[in-house]
């Protein structure tokens, strides 16, 4: 199972995310990270263990009140090592495409932000570099997005996330009920969870699921998950 942790910046900061209630997010504090500095957030992920991918969440770019584009092109030329999953609110052709000559990662397309359908099925095109991400948002029962979007499936790209915000932060577990209809409709994508990851007991439950990956965030910040947990995961799956 592949382990993705998570920075949300607003204001060039980084920040505490919780139940997906923008407005009160407040800088990040944590066990893990005393700082709300994104490189310090990014370091002290890294000292946990050798992630190879970090999810971005760009809030100012999703709620239409500017960007951090040159903080996150900083954090690409400072981690090499890391491909960024990035949502930055892109909602039509143009702008992805001009995501995509930036190469500075991949490009989360999140359905709260209500995407053009042609650019969905733009998604769908097999060998797209770097290849892109579906976000289907929820908040608890209802889909944040067009409906249209959640009653095709065989248009999603290869790369799903299932992100339940009314959970992120809120130690609830994840919505394993959700992530198991999906994973029903989607046998040939690789479906990732969001939101609610408390532990290692959450992760096996996920991957008995078929879940292919996880975004952490509240976990690795609150040590539930530590750098022993994902090593003993890793050599229970070798």
């Amino acid at each position: 199972m592949e382990l993705i942790p998570v920075i949300d910046i607003l204001h060039g900061r980084a920040v505490r995310a919780r139940r997906g209630e923008r407005a009160a997010y407040q800088p990040l504090q944590s066990a893990l990270c005393p700082s709300s500095d994104c490189f310090a957030a990014v370091a002290a992920f890294l000292d946990v263990h050798p992630f190879t991918a970090l999810y971005i969440a760009d809030l100012d770019a999703i709620q239409g009140h500017g960007d951090n584009a040159a903080l996150i092109e900083k954090l690409h030329l400072g981690y090499p090592q890391l491909a960024l999953w990035v949502d930055a609110g892109i909602a039509d052709l143009p702008t992805y495409s001009k995501w995509q000559a930036s190469h500075v990662g991949h490009a989360v397309i999140g359905s709260e932000s209500n995407p053009a359908p042609e650019l969905v099925l733009q998604l769908c095109n097999e060998g797209v570099t770097p290849f892109p991400l579906l976000s289907l948002d929820f908040r608890e029962a209802d889909f944040v997005g067009s409906p249209q979007l959640l009653d095709m499936p065989q248009r999603w790209p290869q790369h799903v996330i299932a992100m339940t915000l009314a959970r992120v932060g809120s130690g609830l577990g994840p919505d394993f009920g959700r992530l198991e209809a999906l994973r029903r409709r989607t046998p040939r994508t690789r479906l990732y969870a969001a939101g609610g990851v408390r532990d290692t007991a959450d992760l096996r439950r996920l991957k008995a699921l078929g879940v292919g990956g996880a975004l952490l965030a509240s976990a690795l910040h609150d040590r539930t998950i530590s750098a022993a947990d994902i090593r003993a995961l890793a050599n229970a799956a070798a």
